[in-house]
């Protein structure tokens, strides 16, 4: 399970050092992870296990029809990327743009249970900004979760 928030530079090639925390579970699923487009100027990132599981869930979930919609505007869309040696992710070119670097070049990792998401920090930050009242109204019910 990912969980956190993680700061990571990002070189002049597009790759980031992977946290030793989230690398361990990387690396428990495979050396490679999936990229794909999020919502809010973000990247999704699923370990290669996870992705996996992610395609026969929409098999066995989505008509044909969906089926077709997802393959064409999500999986044509994925990226994918393996841990070097050094512990480094490449971010897919195309979807790098999607998450604009800032001049400090770093982005954000966020931990969230089966999959990361990937964020430019001054997006997180706003994204954080524009939720954070629906959290407010939410917390009663999240706080008896925990």
């Amino acid at each position: 399970m990912f969980a956190g928030e993680y700061l990571c530079k990002v070189d002049e090639k597009g790759r980031f050092i992977v946290p030793s925390p989230i690398r361990e579970q990387i690396e428990s699923g495979g050396q490679a992870v999936v990229f794909l487009k999020g919502l809010e100027q973000s990247l999704l990132i699923y370990s290669t296990k996870e992705w996996e599981q992610v395609l026969e869930r929409t098999k066995t979930s989505l008509d044909e029809d969906q089926s077709r919609l997802f393959m064409h505007f999500v999986v044509s869309e994925a990226g994918t990327s393996e841990l070097d040696k050094a512990g480094r992710i490449l971010i897919p070119g195309r979807l790098r743009k999607m998450v604009p670097v800032d001049e400090d070049q770093e982005v954000i990792l966020i931990g969230l249970y089966h999959r990361l998401e990937l964020w430019n920090p001054s997006e997180w930050r706003r994204y954080i900004a524009r939720t954070e009242d629906r959290y407010e109204q939410n917390m009663s019910k999240i706080i008896n979760l925990l």
